[in-house]
C-alpha cells in the first residue's frame, strides 16, 4: 500500500486505523512525505509502516506515487491520500477483487464526503463516483485517492512526474492504449475530507485543468462552456438541495460560492483547442439532474461499517 501524505496530522490516523481494521491487511503500508512539518509522521510511525521522505521542491504527485510504488514487493498495489478514510472492513478486498480478471490494471473505489461535508461535493464525488460498479470501463477516468494499481504494469509505464493532476487519468489512458482494462469498485467506497478555501478550489481546479489539456491536447473550454457549465452546476445543487429541503441560506451560498471556484479554476487552467471528449466531460462537468440518488452508501455493500470512535493504535 502507498499513501502520499503533506501535513496530515487531522486525518492520516484515521486511514491507518481504517486499513489495520480491514479483513485483508496489506503486508507493507508505505508513507510518502514530502516534507510535514506538523505530527502527520510521528502518528504514522505509530503504525507499522515504512515512511519515505522526498524534498517539497521534488514533489509531484506522480513522482511521490513512483517513489512509494518501487519500494513496494507486491504484485498488487493499494494506493490512497492520507485525508480519505475507509468506510467498510472489506475495502482491500473489495478493492482487489477484479484484478482475478488478467486484463485488468487499475481500479478505483467509490468516494464521498464525510459527515456535514460541502452539499456541491457531496453532489459532485456522487457524480464522479456513482453507486454501480463498472467491471470494464470504456474510458480512463480513475482517482488515485482510492485505487488499487497491478505492480508489473506500473514498473512497465510508470506515472508521468511532470503533470500538475490528473496522473491517473493519464496513466489508465496509457493502460487501456497497451490493451489493459479499467474497472471501478462501487463496493470500496471510501469518505475523502476536503477542507478547502476558496483560494484552494481554484487552485485545485486550475492545476487539474492545466495537466487535463496536456493529457489531450485537442481540448479547450471557453468563457461560454465554463459559463454554461457552472450555471447548469449551481442551479443543478440549488434545485437538488430545496428537494432534499437543506437550501438554507448558507449552504446557497456555499453552493454558488464553490461551483464559480471550481469553474472559474477549470477555465483559468484550459488553454487548447478542440472539444472535450463526450465521456470524460459528461463524468467531470455535467451536472447531474436533481432527481439522480445520492446515497451515502451502495445498497448492497457487503462488509461492517468500521467503529472510528474506537480507541486507535496511534493513541
Amino acid at each position: 500500500m502507498v499513501v502520499r501524505c503533506f501535513n496530515e496530522e487531522a486525518h492520516i490516523g484515521r486511514l491507518l486505523t481504517g486499513v489495520t481494521r480491514q479483513t485483508l491487511v496489506p503486508d507493507e503500508i508505505v508513507i510518502v512525505d514530502s516534507g510535514s512539518t506538523d505530527a502527520t509522521l510521528a502518528i504514522a510511525a505509530a503504525f507499522p509502516v515504512t515512511i519515505v521522505k522526498i524534498a517539497p521542491e521534488d514533489f509531484s504527485f506522480g513522482r511521490a506515487l513512483n517513489v512509494g510504488l518501487s519500494r513496494v514487493s507486491a504484485r498488487l498495489a493499494i494506493l490512497a491520500s492520507a485525508h480519505v478514510y475507509p468506510i467498510y472492513d472489506t475495502w482491500i478486498a473489495e478493492l482487489i477483487a477484479p484484478f482475478g480478471d488478467p486484463e485488468v490494471a487499475v481500479t478505483y473505489g467509490r468516494q464521498q464526503t464525510p459527515p456535514g461535508g460541502r452539499y456541491s461535493e457531496r453532489r459532485l464525488l456522487a457524480q464522479w463516483f456513482p453507486a454501480t460498479s463498472v467491471a470494464r470501463q470504456r474510458h480512463p477516468f480513475c482517482n488515485n485517492a482510492n485505487a488499487a494499481v497491478r505492480v508489473h504494469v506500473w514498473k512497465q509505464q510508470p506515472y508521468d512526474e511532470h503533470l500538475t493532476g490528473l496522473e491517473d487519468l493519464d496513466w489508465a489512458k496509457r493502460a487501456i492504449a497497451a490493451g489493459h482494462v479499467a474497472s471501478y469498485v462501487a463496493e470500496a467506497p471510501v469518505a475523502h475530507v476536503h477542507n478547502e478555501n476558496i483560494e484552494q478550489i481554484v487552485n485545485r481546479y486550475r492545476r487539474e485543468a492545466i495537466a487535463h489539456k496536456e493529457i489531450y491536447r485537442e481540448q479547450r473550454m471557453g468563457p461560454a462552456a465554463v459559463l454554461r457549465r457552472a450555471t447548469s452546476n449551481i442551479g443543478g445543487d440549488l434545485l437538488a438541495a430545496r428537494r432534499e429541503g437543506v437550501l438554507a441560506v448558507p449552504t446557497a451560498l456555499d453552493i454558488i460560492r464553490f461551483r464559480l471556484a471550481q469553474f472559474y479554476g477549470t477555465y483559468r487552467g484550459f488553454a487548447q483547442q478542440g472539444p472535450v471528449p463526450d465521456l470524460l466531460a459528461r463524468r467531470f462537468y455535467y451536472a447531474k439532474s436533481s432527481s439522480d440518488e445520492l446515497a451515502d452508501a451502495p445498497a448492497d455493500a457487503h462488509g461492517h461499517l468500521i467503529d472510528y470512535d474506537e480507541p486507535t493504535l496511534a493513541t
